[in-house]
């Protein structure tokens, strides 16, 4: 069996796009060259040709071209002027493609309070019009199986006083939030939200229903309560969501074990519980598909996985179509539309 996630493996099974014409914004991947794995934005825009018609996209922090030198505060700055050196050097060679990176949303450690606030701005001046705001991932379990986010947060991050000091400071700046944790978490973020009504938040990964580990088995019970605490959080309406992530092994589907990769069919099957919901409790003006590339790479190709979302809304009408595909994420990131 060839290994899964890599090219030889996601040619086993091929599709070709389906409503090839619909415009999408992608609000969600990364560029990273680390060790061993390399994705950059002519890596994306080889993805984004595979016959869908991505038309901008941003790019979310994942820990590439820190600052080496200077302030340890200051490292993740480093981040924003890489992509957005990338994002240039795309829109110059390739400008009837994927404006890649429109909107960036880098880190800034939100523990250090009202400091942050000079990082915070750096991050802007480094974006040249291109930040929009902060990812400071707060992915915790208390079970080891469970990967922490990269960004080694404590239990409880959202509430403390410190954190909470920094997130005010996104509001001075016009930025907005991107919450990455696990389903546990929920709770969490709907207090915080409450707390901050004026910021905008969008929740990553349909709030991370988790599936291996403790949670390996207990798909019934997880959906529960991940759909209890999805519902109050959708009461917040400062918050946004993000439809995807499910191809991570942390959901514990398993796609990337096997033989071949899925279907749109299969894909669009699983999801559609976790999508459906939460296009009913948010409304499409709240919602909007993500690819998480090349994370969810792991499990499928781009075209097929943007098939699988357009399988999920067949029965909504053109305008929400371009809502959950467009529309969502060039209001919710501030994005310029032509």
């Amino acid at each position: 069996m060839v290994t899964p996630g890599n090219a030889e493996w996601l040619s086993l099974h091929r599709e070709e796009a389906l409503d090839p014409a619909l415009p999408i914004i992608d609000p969600h991947h990364h560029l990273w060259d680390h060790p061993g794995s390399r994705y950059l934005a002519e890596d994306f825009l080889n993805d984004t040709a595979s016959g869908h018609r991505i038309v901008q996209s941003v790019f979310v922090e994942c820990l590439s071209g820190y600052r080496d030198t200077g302030p340890d505060a200051f490292k993740p700055v480093g981040e924003t002027d890489y992509v957005r050196t990338q994002a240039q050097r795309s829109d110059r060679d390739f400008p009837r493609q994927t404006r890649v990176a429109a909107g960036i949303v880098g880190f800034a450690d939100l523990t250090l309070g009202a400091a942050v606030d000079d990082v915070i701005a750096a991050h802007v001046v480094a974006g040249a019009g291109r930040f929009r705001g902060i990812r400071h991932a707060s992915g915790w379990d208390p079970d080891n199986e469970v990967r922490n986010s990269h960004t080694h947060p404590p239990a409880g991050l959202l509430a403390d006083k410190n954190f909470r000091q920094g997130f005010a400071c996104l509001g001075r700046h016009d930025l907005s939030f991107d919450a990455w944790l696990y389903h546990p978490q929920l709770a969490e973020l709907t207090g915080l939200a409450r707390a901050f009504p004026d910021t905008s938040i969008i929740l990553d990964h349909v709030g991370g229903p988790l599936g291996i580990g403790p949670y390996a088995g207990k798909r019934d019970q997880v959906f529960g309560q991940w759909k209890n605490r999805i519902s109050e959080l959708a009461a917040c309406g400062n918050v946004s969501v993000k439809l995807g992530g499910l191809a991570m092994k942390i959901c514990g589907f398993g796609w990337h074990s096997g033989d071949t990769p899925p279907s749109s069919q299969q894909l669009a099957a699983a999801w559609a519980p976790y999508v459906h919901l939460c296009i009913e409790k948010f409304g499409v003006a709240r919602c909007m598909f993500e690819s998480n590339f090349p994370v969810d790479r792991l499990s499928c190709s781009y075209a097929v996985l943007w098939n699988a979302f357009k399988r999920l809304t067949e029965n909504c009408s053109a305008d929400e179509r371009a809502a959950l595909f467009h529309d969502t994420a060039a209001r919710v990131y501030r994005l310029t539309t032509v």
